[in-house]
């Protein structure tokens, strides 16, 4: 019971409860939450028996008691909360977030290489250079034997720099020219950038490569963590004055940005909180998971049915895209034949767990609303190894006396774990690219107090006034609807190009010099490695 405990001093085992009981939590009345105990109180005896039996009642009606409390609410926690109950995404974002206790502020390490980048070209072989990468991460020292280690880990932006970090600008560069120049400043706007490596490199490159471009260069970091706030400015305001450190999480970001700009998200999104549904096979009613603490501290989970607004719509984005659950197809269309099933010995009530990028959603309508002319380039894990059970379910892992230790379950000590997902690239692009193409509301921008401006490619009366079929019988399929009031490039209403997925090697192949990445023996880690990502543009 080795990860048992180092999850938590008290955390107990998944059991999931009937729905007669699941429903219940949900009338609970409100409570101010109530977190851990004063200190000076005498803690109790630790318990023997952390499992759930039929045999042995439990106090339903103090679980319906607790009170509901968001990630937002814990944000100036000083330790975990007890006592509470808040839905899975909520208990996510608060164990990794946290200022206090989270993953992220108070454990993790992002590797990084010395200044000086690896020459690849003095390396034999792909076994060498993971020997090369090993020598670097003992050079950070060994774990001590109380607590969990130090919890590093690692990006293509640190272990391939400056070169990945130069795809990356050549990419954008490539579109800004070919689109913008020099019509309009060169935007670009970055979250999740933890040492600041992407930023240096691809501002280096266009002051080498691009200096006119980078003359009208506005990089725009967004940043949660403010450790890496203060290490990104450190590192970034003497050598690129053109770059700028907002300490916000992008969730809360209100400042609109009606410019042409690009939005770039580097292994990022794998952290984003996500939610559980399972489904009454019954009925194929949605129910969400509910996280409960108990005063001792013991996690549960909890279902009841769906009434939280964003896994409400992001379900019922899913049905319109015709995006199905992951149940099997002659369950999903015959009631007879779920009646039968569930009729079955031992057969469970509710679908095994699916996890949903709600977070990720969130992101998205940010971007539709506060960045109407962005241009996205994302790229995180595409499947992961060692998940917990569920679809799409998540890696939940520490570091112990310089060991990785995976766990099963979600449920565990907040602050101690990285929780992270793979992303369903194509489902991705079509929730993204059918938020894009709804109408926007003018009115409810000026409602909000956004500020706006002009650019030199808007117009003060619509160029769009003829419709954007007018020069055409049909819309071409890999263009979204034009933004009125903003002509394109060419001056024709045409609307920018529809986002498409690449794998990491077509990605690299179209944009990087892979030359500075071979081996002597032929063989490119940057592109051999990461086979599990996938990128958005």
């Amino acid at each position: 019971m080795l990860v048992s405990r180092l999850a938590a001093s008290r955390c107990r085992s998944i059991a999931f409860r009937s729905f007669s009981q699941a429903s219940q939590y949900s009338t609970a009345p409100p409570k101010p939450p109530k977190y851990r105990r004063d200190q000076g109180k005498e803690e109790p005896s630790d318990r023997w028996n952390y499992n759930k039996s039929a045999l042995v009642p439990t106090a339903v009606e103090d679980l319906a008691s607790l009170p509901t409390v968001t990630a937002n609410e814990l944000e100036s926690a000083k330790t975990p909360p007890v006592g509470v109950k808040m839905l899975v995404r909520d208990f996510i974002e608060d164990s990794l977030y946290n200022h206090n206790y989270g993953y992220f502020p108070k454990q993790a390490t992002i590797f990084n290489t010395d200044a000086t980048p690896l020459d690849f070209s003095k390396l034999r072989n792909s076994v060498e250079f993971q020997e090369v990468v090993a020598q670097k991460y003992a050079d950070y020292g060994s774990d001590s034997y109380e607590g969990p280690g130090r919890q590093l880990w690692h990006t293509p932006t640190e272990l391939f720099k400056p070169y990945y970090a130069q795809a990356i600008a050549q990419c954008l560069v490539s579109e800004y020219l070919l689109k913008y120049f020099p019509y309009e400043d060169f935007i670009i706007y970055e979250i999740g950038a933890g040492n600041g490596t992407l930023a240096m490199d691809i501002l280096n490159y266009l002051q080498e490569y691009y200096p006119m471009v980078y003359e009208r260069t506005r990089y725009n970091i967004i940043e949660i963590s403010s450790s890496l706030v203060r290490q990104q400015k450190k590192r970034l305001s003497s050598a690129h004055p053109c770059a700028k450190v907002y300490h916000r999480s992008i969730f809360h970001w209100k400042t609109r940005e009606p410019a042409p700009c690009y939005f770039v998200a580097m292994e990022v999104i794998d952290n984003f909180a996500h939610d559980i549904v399972r489904y009454d096979l019954r009925t194929m009613q949605p129910y969400q998971g509910v996280v409960t603490i108990s005063q001792d501290g013991d996690f549960d989970i909890v279902y009841t049915p769906v009434s939280d607004p964003l896994i409400s719509s992001l379900l019922g984005i899913r049905s319109r895209l015709g995006h199905e659950p992951p149940i099997s197809r002659p369950l999903r269309s015959s009631s007879f034949l779920r009646q039968a099933y569930a009729n079955l010995p031992f057969a469970p009530n509710l679908s095994r767990e699916e996890y949903v990028p709600t977070r990720l959603l969130s992101l998205l309508r940010t971007l539709r609303t506060n960045f109407p002319r962005h241009r996205l380039l994302l790229s995180d894990f595409s499947s992961l190894p060692e998940t917990i059970p569920g679809h799409n379910a998540p890696v939940v892992q520490t570091r112990f006396r310089n060991t990785t230790i995976p766990c099963s379950t979600l449920l565990v000590k907040q602050g101690y774990f990285d929780i992270f997902f793979p992303t369903d690239f194509e489902r991705l692009r079509d929730m993204y690219e059918y938020l894009l193409s709804q109408p926007h509301s003018v009115k409810n921008s000026s409602d909000r107090g956004i500020p706006s401006r002009s650019t030199p490619l808007m117009s003060s009366t619509s160029s769009l006034s003829l419709g954007s079929n007018f020069f055409s019988s049909t819309y071409p399929a890999d263009r979204r609807t034009p933004l009125d009031g903003v002509a394109s490039s060419s001056g024709l209403p045409v609307g920018e190009r529809k986002s498409n997925v690449f794998t990491h090697a077509e990605f690299l192949e179209t944009y990087a010099d892979l030359g500075k990445t071979t081996l002597r023996n032929g063989e490119n880690p940057m592109l051999d490695f990461y086979k599990n990502v996938k990128f958005l543009f």
